[in-house]
């Protein structure tokens, strides 16, 4: 995952003539810096995901980087409908799962930022889940939520394996909203 691109590097994600990115950084529309001691212009990842999304721009390879990734396990069709709903659009791609078997396979191919994890699914399917992604380096850095039923206790089990936690029944739009936030915060695109 590249972070730091040149101007080169930014005419070919934006199909434009490098000249084109030159005249974007000089006039100040596109953020960046300048080497030390020469001309050449470095321009940082963030803020060319910025630029492209200001200006409407296609993010061409950079959208799976730029897209927050939300893998929903084992939720009833309301809650899945309504976070759709609320955060499917440009910003976030979210794909679902019913069983653990499931969400190993989608993780591996989604890399999610946040997995949201319905405990409705039985307790010890959603710790297992939960437990397998923080073992696993590659999601170390994955934002875990969990839905608690009603009837479950939040006791029992080590509560530090969720990034944070819901008690049904919840506020979907507050869920969303939390999702947005720690996954902006993860991404640092906010």
């Amino acid at each position: 995952m590249k972070t730091i691109f040149t101007t080169g590097q930014v005419a070919k994600i934006c199909k434009v003539a490098p000249r084109t990115v030159s005249k974007w950084f000089d006039s100040g529309r596109l953020r960046g810096y300048r080497i030390p001691g020469s001309q050449d212009r470095r321009i940082p990842r963030e803020h060319l995901i910025r630029f492209l999304k200001e200006h409407g721009m296609p993010l061409g390879e950079l959208e799976d980087e730029a897209m927050g990734k939300v893998l929903i396990v084992g939720t009833d069709p309301v809650i899945r409908g309504s976070l759709n709903e609320m955060m499917g659009s440009d910003e976030f791609k979210l794909e679902t799962a019913q069983s653990g078997f499931e969400a190993g396979i989608q993780a591996e191919s989604l890399h999610p930022d946040c997995v949201v994890i319905d405990f409705a699914m039985g307790r010890s399917d959603a710790l297992m889940i939960a437990g397998n992604l923080r073992k696993n380096p590659e999601y170390a850095e994955t934002v875990l939520i969990g839905l608690l039923s009603d009837e479950d206790n939040a006791s029992g089990f080590d509560r530090t394996i969720f990034n944070e936690t819901f008690r049904k029944p919840f506020d979907v739009a507050l869920l969303a909203e939390r999702v947005r936030t720690l996954v902006g915060r993860k991404k640092q695109l906010a």
